[in-house]
């Protein structure tokens, strides 16, 4: 789930999002030179805010334990909102008026320089999280056409992310404007309802076929941080069996919105990139550039590598988390004329000192204990001889 903060009044810090479940923030990229209407502009946040974590949620619950899930996921919601107060209060203290700008005026060049990393390698490892996705999502897909062989070309993960980047990511993301990617915006938000639906529907359809899980409602459990850190997109169509119709179409849709949603991603670390090497300028000729050799690497670290829950886990924790939880309270209290026992500074301490704890536990037990990478691998109740749920929509 992303969430994106309001674009405030000047000494405000603009272009900050909440990105997936794991929140944010982020340099989104400026419309320069095109004009964006309400609608296209409502769309391209709301896709930029929600993309297609909204539907990854379980998995971030089923490591952190349901209850407590919950209550994390409400704890970062308010972290996150309380982050986007301190900016803007950092930015009325330092008359500042982005991110960029804030932490440059407060921690100078380094600052401002390990800033532009993290909004870079945020939205850049998403890119490669959404090839994989997309990888594993639509081969599912093909493998169900009449007459479409396990060996066919078209359940080759690889050609699949190079034929979809090469079709439709790269000429999407080598639009100048961001505002034309309104209506493609909107087509990915339709698809994420038709998912949702789909979801809603397979769970009362699917769950009287699945047995009860051993500890399924515990409280906590030992991966909790790590759920912290991604609180994002796990690929959800994997608990469903290859030869459910409803869940292939499902897939589709999953598979079609983080193509449509891989743009935006794009639009902010080459906006990142212009910031920091061309003064937040690019020619035509560069603009090409840059936007080819992102999205060439991005493509190839997810042909290399196509392990997404680590991933997710690690940009949660490396990236994420310093931009929501660390730098803006970091700012604002080197800024904060407020004695040390008001409520901002109090509060602020209490995040930043979660954040570093979040971000050192969930790094280290990211890589002593990193989840299983598995695709294409059957659930076992797909193997049940009770099927016929798979092929309907709604219960007998």
């Amino acid at each position: 789930m992303e969430r994106g903060g309001p674009e405030p009044p000047p000494a405000a810090a603009a272009h900050q999002v909440e990105t997936d479940d794991q929140t944010a923030l982020v340099s989104k990229p400026r419309n320069k030179g095109g004009n964006s209407d309400l609608a296209s502009a409502g769309f391209n946040i709301i896709n930029s805010i929600i993309g297609s974590g909204i539907i990854g949620l379980p998995y971030s619950m089923k490591e952190a334990g349901f209850p407590l899930g919950v209550l994390l996921l409400l704890g970062v919601a308010f972290i996150t909102d309380y982050s986007i107060i301190l900016l803007i209060k950092g930015g009325n203290l330092s008359s500042t008026n982005t991110y960029q700008e804030l932490v440059r005026k407060t921690y100078g060049l380094v600052g401002y320089l390990i800033l532009s990393t993290l909004q870079f390698l945020y939205p850049f490892i998403a890119m490669i999280s959404y090839n994989i996705i997309t990888g594993d999502t639509l081969t599912k897909v093909f493998q169900r056409i009449p007459g479409v062989a396990p060996d066919n070309m078209l359940t080759d993960r690889h050609l699949i992310i190079l034929l979809t980047t090469i079709i439709f990511t790269l000429p999407l993301s080598l639009y100048r404007d961001i505002a034309k990617l309104g209506k493609v915006s909107l087509i990915s938000l339709i698809l994420t309802i038709v998912i949702l639906v789909i979801v809603m529907v397979r769970t009362v359809t699917l769950s009287p076929q699945v047995p009860k899980s051993e500890n399924a409602w515990i409280f906590a459990k030992s991966n909790a941080v790590q759920a912290v850190g991604v609180m994002s997109f796990g690929d959800i169509f994997e608990n469903y069996c290859r030869d459910d119709n409803l869940a292939t179409f499902g897939r589709f849709c999953y598979g079609v919105t983080v193509i449509l949603t891989f743009p935006l991603e794009c639009f902010v670390t080459r906006e990142v990139i212009a910031n920091v090497f061309f003064h937040g300028n690019l020619s035509t000729v560069f603009h090409i550039i840059v936007t080819v050799v992102i999205v060439t690497v991005a493509t190839g670290v997810s042909l290399v590598y196509d392990c997404l829950g680590i991933v997710l886990e690690l940009n949660g924790v490396v990236s994420a988390t310093p931009l929501v939880f660390i730098i803006p309270t970091a700012c604002y209290l080197r800024l904060s004329k407020e004695r040390w026992n008001h409520s901002d500074n109090l509060i602020s301490c209490l995040i930043l000192a979660v954040g570093v704890l979040v971000m050192t536990v969930g790094f280290v037990m990211t890589l002593l204990h990193p989840q299983e990478c598995s695709h294409g691998k059957e659930m076992f109740y797909c193997f049940s001889s009770n099927v016929s749920f798979r092929n309907s929509t709604l219960p007998p």
